[in-house]
């Protein structure tokens, strides 16, 4: 039996303590007061721990609306752009992901089915994206995805700062 469609007034607080928690978590980190978060979203504590229980189900909740964001914006980026313009750009957006959500993703520990959801999200996003160029003929047809994914991640981590992890992604030879 599925779960029930909440309510518009449930949907917008939902969405509401989603956008609050985000916010909350980028200035002041995973623990952060939850207080915080509900006050800023402009519902009571009682709203904020009907729709998540524990500091764990708020995290994973930001966390893969965070995902799926990053998800959907390889579909903006496959209508307005080239696809080798597409997948660099995408790749920049998750690259900016792992500088920006590292302590968020690295705070839900309670589930690795979830980890391996969002993993498996972005790895079939950039592999479409990918695909798409490879097709243009706009990368060179040997790179593969996982490796490309690594090398992101790799760049994001080892960069000391934005202009650093820039001319790191310039120097890799996609075609």
């Amino acid at each position: 039996m599925g779960s029930r469609p909440l309510r518009a007034d449930a949907q917008r607080n939902r969405d509401l303590l989603l956008a609050a928690a985000a916010r909350v978590f980028a200035e002041r980190g995973t623990e952060a007061p939850l207080d915080d978060v509900a006050r800023r979203a402009g519902v009571g504590n009682a709203t904020m721990y009907r729709h998540f229980p524990t500091r764990s189900d708020l995290l994973a909740a930001v966390y893969a609306d965070e995902v799926a964001q990053l998800c959907a914006r390889a579909d903006s980026l496959r209508s307005t752009e080239p696809p080798a313009e597409a997948l660099h750009d995408w790749l920049r957006l998750f690259m900016d992901h792992i500088t920006s959500k590292r302590d968020l993703a690295l705070a839900v520990t309670d589930d690795s089915t979830l980890h391996a959801d969002w993993h498996r999200s972005m790895l079939d996003t950039a592999s479409g994206l990918l695909d798409e160029a490879k097709r243009a003929g706009a990368v060179r047809a040997d790179l593969d995805v996982r490796d490309l994914l690594t090398l992101i991640k790799g760049i994001s981590l080892a960069a000391t700062d934005r202009p650093q992890a820039e001319r790191l992604l310039s120097l890799v030879n996609w075609t």
